[in-house]
């Protein structure tokens, strides 16, 4: 029997196989209970291009200081740094690799956020 973990890395490889196939960037979530962080990885998976996070100080800092990196607006605000981040290095197409998280809350928010601000997934 898996635990919990195991069977979110479990949703996540047959995620990861899936995206291998397209040959875009991949733009991977990891949530944890006070914070959300958000990479961009090559097509290859050779190389990180762009990362975002609520420990940055900048995102800290606009969120109001230490202990608010778990809500929904601070999801959303990975994710438009991420968004950013991702225009500046040149990628404009991602496959979304929620990492075997639902797709709920705050990966949901980090998503929406980065669509909006013009990735494409």
């Amino acid at each position: 029997m898996l635990n919990k973990k195991e069977q979110r890395l479990r949703r996540a490889r047959q995620t990861r196989i899936r995206i291998a196939t397209q040959g875009v960037a991949r733009l991977t979530v990891n949530r944890t209970n006070l914070h959300i962080y958000a990479q961009l990885i090559s097509d290859d998976g050779a190389k990180v291009l762009a990362t975002a996070s609520t420990n940055e100080a900048e995102v800290r800092s606009a969120l109001g200081g230490a202990g608010k990196g778990a809500t929904v607006a601070a999801a959303a605000q990975v994710g438009k740094r991420i968004a950013e981040k991702a225009k500046a290095a040149g990628v404009e197409r991602v496959a979304f690799d929620r990492a075997g998280f639902a797709f709920h809350g705050r990966v949901k928010a980090l998503a929406e956020a980065a669509r909006e601000a013009g990735l494409q997934f």
